[in-house]
């Protein structure tokens, strides 16, 4: 198993637009026949080292990779709206 875990910082971290985040995100799960697991974690401290959103998506390996972020449902909806909304982000990926 393999995962990919994205934190974002944004521009907007209103309750609300966070939501309509996760939301989107977890959409992911029912369009991308790659995504064995998902979770989206919205912060909660607000501190001043956090970021916003947490995405954790788990594959069978790590060849599924690509395959998920270049699949249309990816690019065309979460990846365009998260370039536009976002100031940051980190990520790591790593075998389970």
């Amino acid at each position: 198993m393999f995962k990919h875990v994205v934190c974002f910082k944004l521009k907007d971290n209103s309750r609300e637009h966070c939501e309509k985040i996760k939301a989107m995100m977890l959409k992911m799960k029912d369009n991308i026949e790659y995504i064995k697991d998902i979770e989206v974690g919205i912060d909660t401290l607000h501190s001043a080292r956090s970021y916003d959103i947490i995405l954790s998506v788990v594959l069978d390996k790590a060849e599924d990779l690509n395959k998920y972020s270049d699949h249309p449902y990816h690019v065309e909806n979460v990846k365009s709206y998260m370039a536009q909304a976002r100031t940051d982000s980190i990520a790591v990926d790593f075998e389970m």
